[in-house]
C-alpha cells in the first residue's frame, strides 16, 4: 500500500449495539491504514448522530440516511475511499448501488443479497464500474485456512476425494422448547429481511465459501433438508445438503442454531488420495495432516515452515494466538491494498488480491437457492444456477 495517508472510511449500519459493525472497526483499525470518518450508522437520524459522537466524527460528516451520505460525500474533496456496509440483508444491493453509482468502493457484509437475481444484477453492475468490491467472508482470513488453501493448490492432498464442512451452533435451541431468549424474534428468521433461508443463509454460506476458498472447486448439485425446530418459524434454522461438487468430489456441508452445546463450531475437513486436512474455527491455530500409513501432523500459525501466505498474514510469533479479529483485519488488508492501488493507479499483483469478491457472493447466493429449491422438492438433486 504506497499511500501517503490513512484510507478514508465511512460505514452504513453498524451503530449503538450493532455487533457486527464493531467488528468491522476493529478490523478496518487494526494495521492504522484506514480510518473511520463519515456514516449513517442508523435509518434513525438520531441513532445515527449519537453513534457519531461514539466515534469521534465531525458531526457534518454523521448523516440521516445512505443516500444523503453517498451524495454529500461525492461532493467532497477529502471524500471517502470507500464504504462499509453493515446493514440487514435485504439492504445491501441497494446500498451497494448507490455508493457504486456514486463512485465509491464498497466493502459489504455477507451474504450478498437476500436473492440470486438481485446479487447478478449487483455483479454486473460492480464490473461496469471497475470499483473495488469486497464481500467479507472473513473466515478466509485466517493464516492456517490459507495454508490449507497452498496445500491443495500444491497438490499435496493428491486428488480431492471428498469434503465435509460443518457450522454448528447451538444458541437458539432453548426456543425449540419456548425456554430460550426470544431468538425467534431475531430478524434473520424473518423472510423479508432476510430472504429465503435463515440458518443456511447466515453461516452455512461460510461453510460453503470456505470449501471453495480451500479446495477450489464448486458446488454442482445438491440435495438438502432445510428444518425450522423453532415453532412458529417460517426460515430454517438447521441444515443438511449431500454435495456434488466439481471434478467428481463428494461430500457434506451442514449448517445449524440448534445443536446443543456448540458455539461457532465452523470446520471443514477435505480428504485426498495423498492426505487430508482438518482445521477448527475455535481453534484456528493449528492445522491438521491425517495420512494413511503415517503419523498426523499439526501444523501451527506463525512457524518459519508454513507458506508465504499463511506467513504474511499472522502478525505475532507463534504460541501468541491470533483469532477473529486478525482473521476479519486481514479481509481489510487486501481489500485496502486494492483500493490504495486504484486510487495510485498502480497495476494489480500478478497473483491479484487475496479477499472474497462480489463473484464469490453470487455463487453464495446461487448455493442458498439451491438448497431452498431442493428442500421444497423433498431433497430433490438440484444444479446450481451458473
Amino acid at each position: 500500500m504506497a499511500l501517503n495517508r490513512k484510507l478514508r472510511m465511512g460505514m452504513v449500519g453498524g451503530g449503538r449495539g450493532a455487533f457486527i459493525g464493531a467488528v468491522h472497526r476493529m478490523a478496518a483499525n487494526l494495521d492504522g491504514k484506514i480510518e473511520l470518518v463519515a456514516g449513517a450508522f442508523s435509518s434513525d437520524p438520531e441513532k445515527s448522530r449519537l453513534s457519531g459522537e461514539d466515534f469521534f466524527l465531525s458531526p457534518d460528516r454523521v448523516y440521516g440516511s445512505y443516500q444523503e451520505m453517498a451524495e454529500k460525500e461525492a461532493a467532497r474533496e477529502d471524500r471517502i475511499d470507500f464504504v462499509t456496509i453493515v446493514v440487514q440483508n435485504h439492504l445491501h444491493v441497494a446500498v451497494a448501488k448507490t455508493f457504486l453509482e456514486a463512485g465509491f468502493n464498497v466493502i459489504c457484509d455477507k451474504p450478498l443479497s437476500s436473492n440470486l437475481e438481485d446479487a447478478k444484477d449487483l455483479q454486473k453492475l460492480v464490473h461496469s464500474s471497475g470499483k473495488v468490491f469486497c464481500l467479507t467472508h472473513n473466515y478466509t482470513g485466517y493464516p492456517m485456512v490459507k495454508e490449507a488453501r497452498r496445500m491443495v493448490q500444491d497438490g499435496e492432498l493428491g486428488r480431492l476425494l471428498k469434503v465435509v464442512a460443518e457450522y454448528p451452533q447451538g444458541y437458539a435451541v432453548g426456543d425449540v422448547e419456548g425456554e430460550g431468549q426470544g431468538q425467534i424474534s431475531n430478524w434473520r428468521a424473518d423472510p423479508a429481511i432476510a430472504g429465503s433461508s435463515n440458518c443456511m443463509g447466515d453461516i452455512g454460506t461460510h461453510a460453503h465459501n470456505l470449501v471453495r476458498y480451500i479446495c477450489g472447486i464448486e458446488v454442482d448439485e445438491l440435495a438438502a433438508e432445510l428444518s425450522a425446530f423453532i415453532p412458529g418459524r417460517e426460515l430454517d434454522d438447521d441444515g443438511n445438503c449431500l454435495v456434488r461438487f466439481t471434478e467428481g468430489v463428494k461430500g457434506i456441508i451442514y449448517a445449524s442454531q440448534i445443536s446443543n452445546g456448540d458455539e461457532n463450531n465452523l470446520n471443514i475437513r477435505a480428504y485426498g488420495t495423498k492426505a487430508s486436512i482438518e482445521w477448527h474455527q475455535e481453534d484456528p491455530n493449528e492445522l491438521v495432516v491425517k495420512y494413511a500409513n503415517a503419523p498426523r501432523k499439526t501444523y501451527r500459525r506463525g512457524n518459519d515452515y508454513l507458506g508465504d501466505a499463511a506467513s504474511s498474514n499472522s502478525r505475532t510469533p507463534f504460541a501468541h494466538p491470533e483469532g477473529f479479529i486478525e482473521a476479519f483485519a486481514n479481509v481489510y488488508l487486501a481489500a485496502a491494498a486494492a483500493i490504495a492501488d486504484q486510487i495510485e493507479g498502480n497495476d494489480p499483483p500478478a497473483g491479484g488480491y487475496d479477499f472474497p469478491t462480489v463473484d464469490d457472493g453470487v455463487a453464495g447466493n446461487a448455493f442458498i437457492k439451491a438448497c431452498v429449491d431442493s428442500s421444497r422438492s423433498n431433497a430433490a438433486w438440484t444444479k446450481l444456477e451458473p
